[in-house]
């Protein structure tokens, strides 16, 4: 069964985490991967998402998709308990999870029932596709994307920051233009989407 926590913001919401997992997430192991974030200037956001897991008690494995190897790749998502993408550039995401092969795994091990966590970037590249999003993530960032077709772990569009600042006017104007195109889930950063199989629920 597919289990997908996804947020706007990891920090906070990271209490939703163990009523997700269905008990505690402590002595986890968490393949962190925060490529997401390296075209972006601050990092302040996956930091504070490496301390919200390592408060609860998670051992941090960190994941760069865009350097590590193929066999480092496929140790950490095969072994770790807990995958997790961090908010950052949408389309570099894409990108480095397709060159690297990390695409594949990811659907491999969430098909197998291993929880992911996305956040921001790391929850919209779970749909069927990311273009929507071109208003808020500059797709020049990612000049190697041939598709912007998303893992498609879930069959919806997820859009993050929904009236937060800096992103409320943007997430506005992609609501607007995209949201009767096809089936879209927007939240903002206090709020979480959990996918359980085929239920969808807002926390």
């Amino acid at each position: 069964m597919r289990r997908l926590l996804l947020t706007s913001s990891f920090s906070a919401t990271a209490d939703r985490l163990p009523a997700f997992l269905e008990g505690s997430p402590k002595n986890h192991t968490v393949a962190f991967i925060p490529t997401a974030n390296l075209p972006q200037r601050s990092d302040g956001y996956v930091q504070e998402a490496r301390r919200a897991f390592t408060d609860m008690g998670c051992r941090i494995d960190d994941l760069e998709v865009s350097t590590a190897d193929p066999e480092t790749i496929r140790r950490s998502l095969e072994e770790d308990d807990l995958i997790y993408l961090s908010g950052g550039n949408t389309f570099f995401l894409l990108q480095e999870l397709c060159r690297s092969g990390a695409a594949d795994l990811i659907r491999q091990q969430v098909g197998q029932g291993k929880p992911y966590i996305g956040e921001s970037a790391g929850a919209v590249v779970t749909g069927p596709d990311i273009g929507f999003l071109d208003a808020m993530d500059p797709r020049s960032a990612a000049p190697d994307l041939d598709s912007t077709a998303g893992l498609g772990l879930v069959d919806f569009r997820l859009l993050p920051h929904l009236d937060s600042e800096p992103f409320a006017e943007v997430t506005r104007k992609i609501l607007d233009r995209y949201g009767d195109d096809a089936p879209m889930v927007a939240i903002n950063n206090s709020q979480a989407v959990a996918v359980h199989g085929q239920c969808l629920t807002i926390l």
